[in-house]
């Protein structure tokens, strides 16, 4: 069973990707409400994948993908970002996320961007 980290701020949107997670069956979730925490929490927790909102407070995305791939060159990230944000999602792809996944989320983009990591 895979290990998914997901990064956010907002509590709904953890619960709303978990529950896609747990409705198809793609594995265990572990979470995590900020950059910060989400590095420590790799860590410890060595996830399979992680799903990563950009915008958050102490530490942003971009920052938390480029220190998780400091630690681990071969980690699974999906950014997440609003609609506008594409400059920012550039900045993270560029930063080795290796997929986005844009809010409002269509639950089969969430499932088809996982299972394709996960492979």
């Amino acid at each position: 069973m895979s290990k998914i980290l997901i990064v956010d701020d907002a509590a709904f949107m953890r619960m709303m990707i978990k529950d896609i997670i747990s409705k198809n069956n793609l594995g265990s979730v572990i979470e995590a409400e900020n950059g910060a925490v989400a590095v420590e929490k790799y860590v410890q927790e060595k996830p399979d994948l992680v799903i990563m909102d950009i915008t958050m407070p102490e530490m942003d995305g971009i920052q938390a993908v480029k220190e998780i791939r400091a630690k681990d060159p071969n980690a699974k990230i999906i950014m997440c970002s609003a609609m506008g944000q594409q400059a920012m999602v550039i900045e993270a792809i560029q930063a080795g996320a290796k997929d986005f996944i844009v809010k409002p989320f269509q639950p089969d983009r969430v499932v088809e961007a996982i299972r394709k990591l996960l492979k």
